[in-house]
């Protein structure tokens, strides 16, 4: 099935707040929070989407026939292609109550591995959502990255002894999430966190061989301290417009910060990618890989796990597509030269 007859498959079965658009654009849930829009007068994640939309590639055919190869490297693992699936951290609040938390993360999280890739998990107030996700991290041999909201210390403390004891590949942070409006106040409380609180949780993973993954950063300055801190990862993030209005698109973000810890420390973006031509811009402006959330949730709703791997081949193969029509035999060959310039 291909992604537009997902959507239409999820409809009356997600919501109310998503309408399992044809092309997940950010434009009809605007605004819905609870629910996958954004805060403010909703343009962010619609920003996100035209921002890739407007960038070129240059077609170029002009070389030996060849099968593009779309495996990457990422935090350590092989991957089948770079894209990984984004966390959710309360399935029934924001998507509808098809599925509980847990048991929309065991669809991502087998099909994810059965695919040749990774799924992160979210976290919420309610503990026994990191938990849930944990256990099912362990169960797969931890081929998983459990994704920790930025709690006060004892929490903070708590939730990053529960993702490392599952042995996942990485342990993720949004630090972002600070600013979502339904955590504003919670118990427990999420704020905020210096580059020295940061490093501590490195440190933590660190000490038991595990990468660090910071998600939410949109500044080179940011990305700078980040890696700094010593962590392995960031995704270039605006939470989907979630969590603050009147931000950059990643797409606008992602250059500056790549080239400036791209040496360092492993760049992913998220935030409107939806097609495979999406993954090439992206990674034709620095990225290592891509996250992607409102679609796959979409396509879990409309089809299950077998939606969920449908759209996984179908951003694969498109993919492979525009790296043969664009001269890239391999994921590393992908440059910002394959990008036209006015």
């Amino acid at each position: 099935m291909t992604y537009a007859e997902l959507a239409a498959a999820a409809r009356g079965q997600i919501g109310p707040h998503c309408k399992a658009c044809p092309v997940c654009d950010g434009r009809a849930c605007a605004g819905k929070i609870p629910g996958p829009g954004d805060k403010g007068v909703g343009r962010v994640a619609q920003r996100n989407w035209e921002a890739w939309q407007k960038l070129r590639v240059n077609m170029d055919t002009l070389h030996e026939t060849f099968a593009a190869d779309t495996r990457t490297q990422a935090l350590g693992r092989e991957l089948s292609l770079p894209v990984m699936v984004a966390p959710v951290g309360d399935v029934p609040k924001h998507y509808g109550e098809k599925f509980e938390t847990v048991d929309y993360n065991r669809i991502v999280l087998e099909t994810a591995a059965e695919a040749g890739t990774l799924a992160l998990t979210g976290d919420g107030p309610d503990a026994s959502i990191m938990e849930n996700a944990t256990n099912l991290v362990a169960e797969l041999g931890g081929r998983g990255v459990p994704t920790i909201k930025p709690w006060d210390p004892a929490t903070l403390e708590a939730r990053v002894e529960m993702a490392l004891a599952a042995h996942p590949t990485a342990v993720a942070m949004d630090i972002d999430a600070a600013g979502l409006p339904f955590l504003r106040n919670s118990v427990p409380p999420a704020g905020a966190l210096s580059a020295a609180q940061v490093a501590d949780v490195a440190a933590r993973c660190h000490d038991v061989g595990v990468p660090f993954v910071l998600k939410g950063v949109m500044t080179a300055r940011a990305a700078e301290r980040a890696a700094d801190a010593g962590v392995d990862a960031i995704v270039v993030s605006n939470h989907g417009g979630r969590v603050l209005d009147g931000v950059p698109a990643t797409a606008e973000a992602l250059p500056a910060i790549a080239s400036a810890v791209g040496e360092r420390i492993e760049v992913f973006v998220d935030g409107g990618v939806r097609s495979g031509l999406d993954v090439f811009r992206a990674l034709a402006l620095g990225a290592r890989a891509c996250l992607v959330c409102r679609p796959v949730v979409v396509a879990a709703f409309g089809g299950g796990a077998d939606g969920v791997r449908c759209y996984l081949d179908q951003l694969r193969a498109e993919l492979a597509d525009v790296m043969e029509m664009c001269g890239a035999a391999t994921v590393a060959d992908i440059s910002s030269e394959m990008l036209w310039r006015a």
